[in-house]
């Protein structure tokens, strides 16, 4: 059934693009675009009186939707006010029918909550995933989990020079893969990307890279790289997570699941329990890491300063978090896998279990969707981990998915929101569509402090909002402005 669903999205997939083929990906109408990527218009243009009603009545369809120009977006009055830490949150209309958004917010303590700016893109439904900024400062993207589905552009790029103004730039797709997820800036420009499948959803996905201005460049590996195509033509290759170490030149990507398998009709959620570990000389695959009965990998990330460059990556149907030692070797394959901790029934079969990690190395902080849990943990040796959190603690956040420390590390901030793809779909976690502002103290620990009510803000204007990432900003210091 699901290679039938497969061969139907590609048809029209392929469809869309011989439409537009004619005419070159382009940018406010005149510039070309991505060497390798495309832009593609909405096939349904946006006519007054006459597609508002067809957005707002369409009924879900099995997996293609209709590809609807999104309504009108409500009157904002931006805030004049210029913080110094600022929040750009990700954010899907409630309602999937408006424009999905990115929203700057003050997280001052004097005018925290503040919505100082609403940058719209130019469709609905995408419902936005992650979200990264670039080494510079000066662009952020996003992309969408479902873009896919209204055949739209899946990755949208962000102008924020003027960091209270941010302007949305352009918005493009791969050509092999789709689906975005993690986001990792290249210090001379551009992005390393995760697109967790194929580009009708199916496995194998992508590792893309972009040039400075977000066009697509490569798509790893690439068709004529034999041994890493069968590599992850032989075993599932869903990449979610990933993480960088430029000094060493290498990246690992954690494959998580098949997009498709979420959607109906399925026979079950396809998840993996792998890692691939590349080498960024060549970007080929060096070796395949497995984590036995780990039910989706869904991130990784390398623990700043360590001796050996070992990763922390979270198993989430066994509700644990693993290292992976990238140098080490065992039977004559490069990369291992240790067992650091087990967190217990909140964390197991919890669908989604994502991290963050210090910038010195010595904490870790993992977000349970389904336990309603956030967890710490200090990592300083790895030989014997400290949990700092209550595991039996009642928690005031629900369905908790993205978290960051902020840059100056005295607050950690976490979504309550991770995806609900809707009556199509097998995959519609419980979130309280909040950003909640925890305080950290000297040892690690948090304390719940304050929230921002996105559900509420926007209820009579979006039908709701679904924040699912954030990015940080620190202007505290001109001289050394921090994006995180």
């Amino acid at each position: 059934m699901q290679g039938l669903l497969g061969f139907a999205l590609l048809g029209s997939f392929v469809s869309h693009l011989q439409g537009a083929a004619a005419s070159p990906a382009t940018t406010g109408g005149t510039e070309k675009r991505n060497p390798l990527g495309l832009s593609l218009p909405p096939l349904i243009p946006s006519i007054p009186g006459v597609t508002e009603p067809l957005a707002s009545n369409a009924p879900p369809l099995p997996i293609l939707q209709l590809p609807t120009p999104p309504l009108a977006s409500p009157p904002f009055t931006a805030s004049n006010i210029k913080p110094k830490k600022i929040g750009y949150f990700w954010t899907g209309a409630g309602d999937n029918l408006h424009k999905d958004f990115l929203a700057t917010v003050s997280l001052d303590d004097d005018t925290f909550g503040t919505f100082i700016q609403l940058t719209d893109v130019p469709t609905s439904g995408n419902s936005p995933h992650h979200l990264g900024a670039s080494y510079d400062g000066k662009t952020l993207i996003g992309g969408g989990l479902l873009s896919l589905l209204k055949t739209q552009d899946t990755a949208f790029y962000f102008d924020v020079s003027d960091p209270y103004r941010p302007k949305f730039d352009h918005s493009n797709r791969a050509i092999l893969s789709s689906i975005v997820d993690e986001i990792r800036a290249k210090p001379d420009g551009g992005f390393y990307i995760t697109y967790m499948g194929s580009a009708v959803g199916t496995s194998p996905g992508r590792l893309v890279e972009t040039d400075a201005r977000g066009n697509i460049i490569h798509e790893w590996p690439e068709v004529t790289d034999i041994s890493s195509t069968l590599n992850i033509l032989g075993q599932q290759f869903s990449p979610h997570g990933l993480t960088v170490d430029y000094d060493k030149q290498i990246a690992l990507t954690s494959d998580f699941v098949v997009p498709i398998t979420i959607l109906k009709p399925t026979l079950g959620i396809q998840k993996a329990d792998t890692l691939r570990l590349f080498d960024l000389r060549d970007h080929k695959i060096l070796s395949t890491i497995t984590i036995p009965g780990g039910q989706g990998i869904q991130d990784v990330k390398f623990i700043p300063n360590h001796p050996e460059t070992a990763a922390l990556a979270t198993a989430v149907g066994l509700g644990q978090v693993w290292v992976i030692y990238p140098f080490r070797t065992k039977n004559g394959k490069q990369g291992t896998a240790e067992l650091l901790f087990d967190f217990g029934s909140k964390a197991k079969n919890s669908l989604a279990i994502y991290s963050d990690i210090s910038d010195d190395g010595k904490l870790a902080y993992f977000t349970f969707t389904l336990g309603n849990h956030v967890a710490a943990l200090d990592i300083s040796d790895l030989n014997n981990p400290v949990r700092l959190d209550d595991p039996n603690e009642t928690q005031p956040v629900i369905g908790p998915h993205y978290v960051k420390i902020s840059p100056d590390k005295k607050n950690l901030l976490v979504l309550g929101y991770f995806v609900q793809a809707g009556d199509i779909s097998v995959v519609n976690t419980p979130g309280d569509y909040k950003a909640h502002w925890l305080d950290l103290d000297a040892s690690g620990k948090f304390s719940w402090n304050r929230t921002i009510d996105f559900e509420r803000e926007f209820a009579t204007t979006r039908g709701g909002a679904r924040p699912h990432s954030v990015v940080i900003y620190d202007l505290s210091d001109p001289a050394d402005p921090k994006y995180y």
